[in-house]
């Protein structure tokens, strides 16, 4: 039989898993200067290259970065995902966000 480990105490009630607090940072709601309302995820890096809209430089392959989708898409959240863009951090901090068409 195996050992039970000594690290949980078997006899405590249940903690419940707090599912907010074990995605928070994955992927989060940002609001732009001119009140458009974004999507945002941090990424550690991906297996290719991908083009910065802020900066129109290459996000290389492997390099931590930020990809941002509109949360306030006009054809919903679906269609939002799919206009996602991976930018540089630094690009996306800086604000160099495209604005809404009117």
């Amino acid at each position: 039989m195996a050992r039970r480990s000594s690290k949980r105490n078997y006899a405590a009630d249940h903690v419940p898993l707090d599912v907010d607090r074990l995605t928070q940072g994955w992927e989060r709601g940002e609001t732009s200067v001119d009140g458009r309302e974004w999507r945002v995820r941090s990424v550690g890096g991906s297996d290719r290259d991908y083009r910065c809209p802020g900066c129109d430089q290459l996000v290389l392959a492997g390099t931590p970065h930020v990809v941002a989708w509109p949360a306030d898409h006009l054809l919903g959240a679906e269609a939002g995902l799919a206009d996602r863009r991976h930018w540089h951090t630094s690009c996306w901090r800086s604000g160099r966000r495209p604005t809404r068409r009117r």
